[in-house]
């Protein structure tokens, strides 16, 4: 290895922990503002220790969960909440994430009361741990359609996976809001590149013509293998379009922490790429893909109602909740190895 790469992987490791410092230091000061705002009965509910189960229990349906619900809160409460929750986020993620919550009033006014109860007061904020200092913690905001997980292992370390964002309806079709798409950018560059493949490239990557009827990294699931067609298997235009949908998804968080995951995804090496798809290649049809690659993998469907309904995540095996970083803290703060 020469001189100057291992200069500049010095650089970029220094320039990730800075990064990740300043992501920490601001996420910190919001959960402190947030807990610091609630009665005692509120916090007991609110924040739970670190190793509490909960903390790496997920998911995105409606239902209730364990934390404070937005609706149990006083209007400046739910300004601090939200405050955390843009902590977490870019300022377009945080757009995507109030988009997806205030959908819930448009759901209830489709289904006329005949579906679940559609709230968008009814997501919860859980804080894991004390904030700041050198011991782990962290938070989550969650509800249906709606997953932030963020864990922070010291100063200068953070893991923000898994990432949920869902839409239902993936297009607004009636009302004062028809046209709104707000995942638009997730389906329209997946369609784009598939539909960039020539006949052979598409043989590759097109696994089937009938969509599955959900994302397979589900709760509880981190198995997919990388199948499809390569990064090298693809041109120049084509690869930068799946670089493009990558950071589509990256950039729902955080920049630096995005940044962060960027650069893990480089180091474990571009040509370990795969994209697969299936189903249609319209607007309207079912359709699915998945990008993965070393441990990471993004994953987006759309397939219910009438195809008319968003499903996406980023996930990475050995990133979620923290686990690699929470290792490696434990084997050299501690001595051991937990992990959860």
């Amino acid at each position: 290895m020469g001189s100057t790469f291992r200069v500049l992987l010095a650089f970029g490791f220094l320039v990730s922990q800075m990064n990740a410092d300043a992501a920490n230091r601001e996420m910190s000061a919001a959960a402190s503002a947030f807990l610091g705002a609630l009665t005692p009965e509120q916090r007991r509910q609110t924040q739970l220790e670190f190793m509490d189960q909960e903390r790496v229990h997920w998911h995105y349906v409606p239902g209730a969960r364990k934390g404070l619900a937005f609706k149990q809160m006083s209007a400046e409460q739910r300004r601090l909440a939200r405050a955390l929750l843009s902590s977490g986020l870019s300022r377009t993620g945080y757009e995507k994430a109030t988009e997806i919550i205030s959908l819930e009033t448009i759901l209830a006014e489709l289904e006329g009361g005949g579906g679940p109860t559609r709230d968008p007061e009814l997501y919860y904020v859980t804080v894991f741990g004390n904030p700041g200092g050198s011991e782990p913690w962290g938070w989550r905001v969650e509800g249906h359609h709606l997953s932030v997980n963020v864990t922070s292992v010291g100063p200068a370390s953070a893991a923000q996976t898994p990432s949920f964002f869902g839409s239902n309806p993936a297009e607004v079709r009636t009302g004062p809001r028809a046209g709104l798409r707000i995942l638009a950018s997730e389906e329209d560059l997946g369609r784009a590149l598939v539909k960039s493949l020539r006949e052979g490239q598409r043989k590759i990557a097109v696994s089937s013509t009938r969509a599955p009827p959900e994302i397979l990294n589900l709760p509880g699931r981190a198995d997919t293998r990388p199948e499809g067609i390569t990064y090298a298997q693809l041109d120049e235009s084509q690869r930068g379009l799946l670089v493009r949908l990558i950071k589509e998804y990256l950039g729902r968080h955080r920049p630096d922490l995005a940044a962060a995951d960027w650069e893990r995804l480089e180091r474990s090496g571009l040509e370990r790429l795969h994209f697969t798809w299936a189903g249609g290649t319209e607007r309207g049809q079912g359709h699915y893909y998945r990008v993965q690659g070393g441990t990471f993998v993004l994953e987006y469907d759309n397939t219910q109602n009438g195809a008319n309904h968003v499903h996406s995540v980023w996930r990475d095996f050995d990133h979620d909740f923290g686990a690699d970083l929470l290792k490696e803290h434990y084997l050299e703060s501690h001595g051991g190895g937990r992990t959860k």
